[in-house]
């Protein structure tokens, strides 16, 4: 005689990631309930905004028995590890602000990502109430430039211009620890669901608050997800031709070079060089592509095995 808890393991169902805790993740179906799931074995390959297959263990509980194909997934790594931050989403925003002063190699790395994942970009400086807003948003100006959309706003006082670029998107917010994002995500969907840190104003830098991503609907059509803050966003999984693809000014000289193999450091003949000094391509992104390449060689030196 079939048990009632082994006629549920039978079930399986479909279901959409909302929450990776790492080692659990929350999954909801159609009809919104929520089960908390564990993948089996070893693997740890689902993510938030992923769709699944999950077989049924308990009330609330799943095993996760397949992850969907994806239509993108946007990832960190060094040459440690490897961590998913999100799949299947329409854009990302990358959340800056004047007040722990922004990374620009952090909104930099982050572009290259997002360009290499084939994800639209909206780049949000927050507390636009500050007076070093103004200088800070001078600096963007270069990826104005560049063709990136650049909106000003306030999680303190007004997230309105926000709000057009989200509607019927799922949007990935991405930033470093202290800009802001917890009361984004909290003005956003009118309630405190994201825990906001103090500024730890000795360091400069925020208390990182989300410690894990997070899925949220603002209305049937609309939903964010929210990303722990980080400090850093490693490429070393990206070849060296995928990084020059994604630097967007690029791609009009890529192919035309002197040399098949040119990395546009400082080879002789470089379209990317010339186009820096007619103005075509501004000298500071140049200067961090060549960076990111020269530590992008030598981290792979150090670490062949990973290379493979």
């Amino acid at each position: 005689m079939t048990t009632r808890r082994e006629k549920s393991e039978q079930v399986v169902i479909e279901g959409r990631v909302v929450a990776d805790f790492g080692r659990e993740f929350l999954v909801e179906f159609a009809d919104r309930r929520q089960v908390v799931c564990t993948r089996k074995g070893k693997r740890q390959d689902a993510t938030c905004g992923d769709f699944v297959e999950v077989r049924l263990t308990g009330a609330a509980q799943g095993s996760i028995e397949r992850v969907g194909t994806r239509r993108n997934l946007l990832y960190r790594s060094d040459q440690w590890k490897e961590k998913a931050i999100a799949a299947n989403v329409d854009q990302v925003v990358i959340l800056l602000a004047p007040k722990p002063p922004f990374s620009e190699a952090f909104l930099n790395m982050s572009l290259v990502a997002c360009e290499a994942a084939r994800l639209p970009v909206i780049v949000a400086l927050n507390k636009a109430d500050l007076p070093e807003h103004v200088e800070a948003r001078r600096t963007l100006a270069l990826y104005e430039r560049i063709g990136y959309t650049i909106i000003t706003m306030s999680a303190k006082f007004d997230v309105s211009p926000l709000l057009p670029h989200l509607e019927k998107k799922l949007t990935l917010l991405v930033g470093q620890s202290g800009m802001g994002k917890s009361k984004t995500v909290n003005a956003l969907l009118l309630s405190d669901v994201a825990r906001v840190g103090e500024l730890t104003a000795s360091r400069d830098s925020g208390a990182h608050t989300t410690t894990f991503s997070r899925f949220y609907r603002l209305d049937r059509d609309t939903a964010i997800i929210d990303t722990p803050g980080f400090q850093s966003f490693g490429l070393f999984h990206l070849t060296e031709d995928q990084i020059g693809e994604a630097m967007r000014e690029f791609r009009p000289f890529l192919g035309r070079c002197k040399f098949n193999d040119c990395a546009h450091i400082e080879e002789p003949g470089c379209e990317v060089i010339a186009a820096t000094g007619r103005g075509e391509v501004s000298a500071p992104r140049l200067s961090f592509y060549q960076v990111l390449i020269e530590q992008h060689r030598e981290l792979h030196e150090q670490h062949p095995e990973w290379s493979r």
